[in-house]
């Protein structure tokens, strides 16, 4: 086993904007109807879209792995998600997504039944579709000393 730690951190203000901090820092936010100030995407955004990024990504590992001429890949996801129980309105159901679909479209000269295969490999691989179909340990953690 060839554990790794992937560490990211994000710094917020007074406002939603959420500086994160990683290979390639960007910002988090919230919509200004929803009083943050617009300048990036909000979690949830994030979220999805690390599904079909990690898709693509691990398609082309695999294809390069197996020589398979992929031309491309295009994924699209979607979540259903209660924003009443995630704005406090109701105790009744979850604060995650209901249900994620990803409509994957691979560019590469395969019968339907070889896609299908290659998806099912790509989908075993993925470790986001694995974190979201199964349950990792989450600890949070109060930090007292910022040099965490």
């Amino acid at each position: 086993m060839a554990i790794s730690t992937i560490k990211v951190s994000g710094e917020m203000g007074r406002s939603f904007s959420t500086k994160m901090n990683c290979s390639h820092p960007f910002v988090i936010d919230q919509p200004k109807m929803a009083g943050g100030n617009d300048e990036g995407p909000n979690p949830l955004e994030i979220f999805l879209c690390s599904l079909p990024a990690c898709i693509c990504a691990i398609g082309r590992i695999i294809a390069l792995q197996k020589k398979i001429n992929l031309n491309g890949i295009t994924v699209t996801a979607e979540g259903d998600i209660d924003k009443d129980f995630l704005l406090g309105k109701t105790t009744e159901g979850r604060a995650g997504f209901t249900e994620i679909r990803s409509y994957v479209d691979i560019d590469a000269d395969m019968t339907t039944e070889e896609k299908q295969q290659f998806l099912k490999e790509i989908e075993t691989r993925c470790p986001i579709a694995d974190n979201i179909a199964e349950r990792s340990v989450i600890k949070p953690v109060v930090v007292e000393d910022a040099t965490v």
